[in-house]
């Protein structure tokens, strides 16, 4: 069954693959290998006092600004902890699972 939302959401994937394709021709990469490259991006948590202050973004490394550069991608100096708990290092099925 296909239902519209997993429809839009496969064309929204697809149409952000070929715009990275394209922003990232000149580089000889294809979107799996940047990908995999942006997979370093992270964010420091500074917790003082037992309080979280906003996450840190250090300098990404000269291959991943690259990336960003040729996507027109500017990262922010840091993001606000709103409680939102993110997490790559696990498969979302497992977290699910849990809830």
């Amino acid at each position: 069954m296909c239902l519209a939302s997993r429809t839009r959401g496969h064309l929204l994937v697809v149409m952000l693959a070929y715009e990275l394709a394209r922003c990232w021709y000149d580089l000889d990469m294809t979107v799996a290998e940047g990908l995999d490259e942006l997979k370093s991006l992270c964010t420091i948590q500074v917790v003082i006092r037992g309080r979280s202050m906003p996450h840190n973004i250090p300098r990404p490394r000269a291959s991943v600004r690259q990336l960003l550069d040729a996507a027109d991608v500017t990262l922010p100096k840091s993001i606000a902890d709103r409680g939102v708990r993110v997490s790559t290092r696990k498969k979302l099925t497992d977290e699910r699972k849990a809830s």
